[in-house]
């Protein structure tokens, strides 16, 4: 069974974990872009130096550069792949549909996990990052949300959307997609 999926949702909604889940029970490709991101700031190029004052700031980073880094990874990818949290505004997704078009790799779900605003700000907190304090969070999530909507809508129109409550226990939300991946 290889599916192209995606995960989308809020920052700390458990989309990492899922998608590390899923994609080690099936064998696929995880790409978070998130990781990628972080991965750059590790080896401290003059790309990570500036992804860092980005992130730390609670703003995102370039769209060209997110693109990039996905399709270099897509291109790697023989069997199915998850797409973590990328992509996430209508300019991304229109960029990103163009990509797996060429690849002829089609978006076959999307996965939104959902999660409330003050339950994602504790889970945050806890998490520990540098850049992960209540003021950054917050400009995230209000962020996130702007830039979501009408992407939301968007997958709901291409009848790709599932809805995730992602407030439950970690097995529950696997089983969930795992049904709805079908």
């Amino acid at each position: 069974m290889k599916k192209h999926l995606l995960f989308l949702g809020p920052p700390g909604a458990g989309k990492g974990t899922q998608a590390s889940l899923i994609s080690e029970l099936y064998d696929y490709l995880h790409l978070s872009t998130g990781e990628l991101l972080r991965k750059e700031v590790e080896k401290q190029t003059t790309l990570g130096i500036q992804i860092k004052e980005i992130i730390n700031s609670g703003k995102l980073v370039d769209d060209e550069l997110v693109l990039e880094i996905v399709k270099q990874n897509l291109l790697l990818s023989k069997g199915g792949w998850i797409l973590d949290g990328y992509p996430r505004n209508m300019s991304q997704a229109d960029s990103l549909t163009k990509v797996l078009n060429e690849l002829n790799q089609p978006l076959e779900k999307v996965f939104y996990l959902n999660v409330e605003e003050e339950i994602l700000v504790k889970r945050l907190i806890n998490r520990g990052r540098t850049d992960d304090n209540e003021k950054t969070i917050r400009i995230r999530l209000n962020i996130y949300k702007e830039t979501t909507k009408p992407l939301i809508a968007y997958f709901q129109n291409l009848n790709v959307l599932e809805y995730i409550d992602g407030d439950r226990d970690l097995k529950i939300i696997s089983d969930d997609i795992k049904q709805k991946m079908a």
